[in-house]
């Protein structure tokens, strides 16, 4: 007789945790993980990977069914594996991939410093990224040009007559967060500003975001707009402003980046970056099954244009009062 082990349900995970099962699907859906506190979010993780856990792929997101259906065409099937952004559990995983012996990998991963490339060369394992690159052309990605799209805000902005504009910065450990921030002070400069404060999040989270907006605003209270690394960060900083009393947009305007879904409903609607999500993964399946097909075709760097939606939550600046903390 053989005995298969249940798969893990996301009531198993909640209980493990001690929560609600809405709590565990909050932290494992990008959209709205950031309306958990870190520290639940990083127990809910752990209680997944403990347990086996993994979310439904068919919810997984643009960049997922961009994927699945260039990959379906060609006659292959995708799997997918969270590695929650941890260098070591993706070499666990490529491993178990390549003991398994499957065809290629997209890997979406956005640390910064890791040794990926090296990693995947000792394989043998044809390997595309999404959403990050690495220097030289060891592996081929898919990116988007987010310095660009970070000169889309400032741009605005600046068109708008903002001269007093700061940044609050994803996560330096992640190469989004640092690119945006390199994107934020170069833009600045062309338009013939100071550099600009700028505060670091410790997560792409709302509460992460408020956190960096305080303190942003602590050491610079009379800037009139905030350019946010991401949608998360600009909820955040609606939050933080909230908390001081000034308005959006009418005391500070705020950019975001990603045009997440909703981010027109949001109160007021995002301004923000909007990134071809879908094409990502188109991109990043054509490129590991032509590397499939012949292992010594040449890597190659694709990086995509985003676009800058314009909505309610910027608007010229005016003399504003000081914040009431």
């Amino acid at each position: 007789m053989t005995i298969r082990r249940r798969r893990p349900k996301i009531q198993d995970v909640a209980r493990a945790v001690g929560v609600h099962p809405s709590t565990v699907s909050r932290v494992l859906n990008p959209r709205t993980a950031g309306r958990v506190s870190e520290p639940v979010a990083r127990r809910v993780r752990a209680a997944a990977r403990r347990l086996g856990y993994a979310p439904d792929p068919i919810a997984s997101g643009l960049r997922l069914r961009g994927i699945e259906a260039e990959l379906a065409a060609a006659g292959y099937t995708a799997i997918v594996a969270n590695t929650d952004n941890d260098p070591r559990r993706a070499s666990e995983i490529l491993d178990r991939l390549a003991a398994r012996r499957v065809d290629g990998a997209i890997l979406a991963t956005a640390t910064y410093a890791d040794d990926l490339a090296g990693h995947c060369r000792t394989l043998a394992l044809p390997v595309v990224l999404v959403n990050r690159a690495i220097d030289g052309d060891a592996l081929s990605a898919v990116v988007n040009d987010d310095e660009s799209g970070i000169a889309l805000a400032v741009a605005h902005l600046a068109a708008q007559g903002h001269r007093a504009i700061g940044h609050v910065a994803g996560p330096q450990s992640l190469s989004t967060g640092r690119t945006r921030r390199k994107g934020f002070a170069t833009a600045m400069k062309a338009h013939g500003l100071s550099a600009g404060p700028w505060s670091a999040a410790g997560s792409f989270a709302i509460d992460a975001g408020a956190r960096a907006c305080a303190k942003l605003l602590a050491g610079a209270p009379r800037i009139t707009a905030i350019v946010a690394a991401n949608d998360l960060l600009a909820l955040g900083c609606y939050d933080e402003l909230a908390r001081r009393g000034l308005r959006c947009p009418q005391d500070v305007s705020v950019t975001g980046y990603n045009d997440m879904a909703f981010a027109d409903r949001f109160a007021p609607p995002l301004t923000s970056v909007r990134i071809a999500h879908r094409r990502m993964g188109e991109e990043a399946a054509r490129l590991l099954i032509t590397e499939i097909d012949d292992p010594a075709a040449i890597r190659r760097h694709v990086r995509l244009s985003p676009e800058l939606v314009v909505r309610g939550s910027t608007a010229p600046p005016r003399s504003r009062p000081r914040s009431r903390v």
